[in-house]
C-alpha cells in the first residue's frame, strides 16, 4: 500500500494494540505506574476504566509487557462468560492439569489453588487481567470476587486487574456485588490525550514505523484531526490511516487538512449530529443578535 510511498516499514496507525506503539501520554503515564505500583504492593482488585478507543488494551498490554518473571500473568481477554466457564479459562491460562474426560467444578477449583500455592512456593505473584470487564455477567463477577478469598497468612494468592467501560461502573454498584466494590484498592480512569499531545503522540507512531523526515501532517490537517477525532487514540488512529491512504492516491508526500477531511467523511463515529449542526447554527444566530445590538448601542 503507502509504506514504500512514504519510507515506513509498518503501519502507524494500526489499531491493534501494539506495545511498540506505546505512547507515553500524560493520563496513559500515570495510569501505568498507578498499575505497577498497585501490583507491586499485591492487595486488592485493580480497576481501570475508560471511554471506548481511549487506550484500555493497550495499557493492558503494556502493562504485561513490563511485569518481570517474577510474575505469571493470567489474561482473559473476553470475560462475557459464566462462572464455570470463568473457572476453566483461568485454569487454561495457570496452566493447571486437568483431567479432560471427568471434570468437576470442584476439582477445577482444586487445581487451580494447588496451582497458585505452586507458583507462590516458586516466588511468583499472579496476576489476572479481565479486559473489557463491562461484558462480565453480574455472577461472573462475584465468582471473581470469591477467588480473591485465596490467600496465605501473608498475601493473596493471585490478584485481579479488571479493564473496563464506564458501564462497568453501574455492575459495581449492584447491591449483590458490593463486596467486590470495597476490595477495589487501587483505580484510575482514562480519558483522551490532551490536544498538545496529539501531534507527539502522531510524530512518535511515524517515527517508530520508520519515518524519519520532515513534518508528515501539515497544521491545518492536525487541527482538524484534534477537533474531529477530541484525541481519542482508536479514532485518531482510524482516521491518519485513512489520510495517509488518501495523500498516498494524490501521490502526496505529506497530508493535507483535504485528506484529513476525506478520512472524516468516511469515518462514522467523527460525524458531527444533525442536533450537533443545529446547535452551532443557533449558536452563531445569537452571536450574531448580540452583535447587532451592541453595534446598534453604538459600542462598535
Amino acid at each position: 500500500m503507502y509504506l514504500e510511498h512514504f519510507g515506513l516499514k509498518e503501519f502507524p496507525f494500526s489499531i491493534t494494540p501494539d506495545t511498540g506503539f506505546f505512547f507515553s501520554s500524560v493520563g496513559s503515564h500515570e495510569a501505568l505506574n498507578t498499575l505497577l505500583i498497585a501490583v507491586r504492593t499485591g492487595e486488592g482488585f485493580i480497576k481501570i476504566t475508560g471511554e471506548v478507543g481511549t487506550g484500555k488494551s493497550m495499557l493492558c498490554r503494556k502493562l504485561m509487557a513490563s511485569l518481570s518473571t517474577d510474575y505469571k500473568v493470567a489474561y482473559i481477554p473476553n470475560p462475557y462468560l459464566d462462572p464455570d466457564a470463568l473457572f476453566m479459562e483461568l485454569a487454561t491460562e495457570l496452566e493447571v492439569a486437568l483431567d479432560i474426560d471427568n471434570i468437576a467444578m470442584h476439582q477445577v477449583l482444586r487445581g487451580i489453588k494447588e496451582r497458585l500455592l505452586s507458583l507462590h512456593a516458586q516466588g511468583k505473584r499472579v496476576v489476572v487481567c479481565l479486559d473489557e470487564a463491562q461484558a462480565m455477567p453480574i455472577e461472573t463477577l462475584e465468582a471473581l470476587r470469591l477467588l480473591s478469598n485465596l490467600e496465605t497468612e501473608k498475601r493473596k494468592l493471585l490478584q485481579v486487574i479488571i479493564f473496563g467501560q464506564p458501564e462497568l461502573e453501574a455492575k459495581l454498584n449492584h447491591p449483590s456485588i458490593r463486596q467486590l466494590k470495597q476490595r477495589i484498592a487501587f483505580e484510575y480512569c482514562l480519558t483522551p490525550m490532551g490536544r498538545d499531545e496529539l501531534d507527539y503522540y502522531i510524530q512518535h507512531r511515524l517515527s517508530v514505523a520508520g519515518h524519519h523526515g520532515s513534518r508528515m501532517f501539515t497544521r491545518p490537517a492536525m487541527w482538524l484531526l484534534k477537533r474531529r477525532t477530541q484525541c481519542v487514540p482508536r479514532l485518531v488512529n482510524i482516521v491518519a490511516h485513512k489520510a495517509l491512504l488518501s495523500a498516498f492516491g494524490k501521490g502526496r508526500q505529506c497530508v493535507t487538512f483535504w485528506d484529513v477531511q476525506a478520512a472524516v467523511d468516511d469515518t462514522a463515529s467523527t460525524q458531527i449530529s444533525m442536533w450537533s449542526w443545529r446547535l452551532l447554527f443557533l449558536s452563531l444566530i445569537l452571536l450574531g443578535s448580540v452583535l447587532l445590538l451592541l453595534i446598534d448601542k453604538g459600542y462598535f
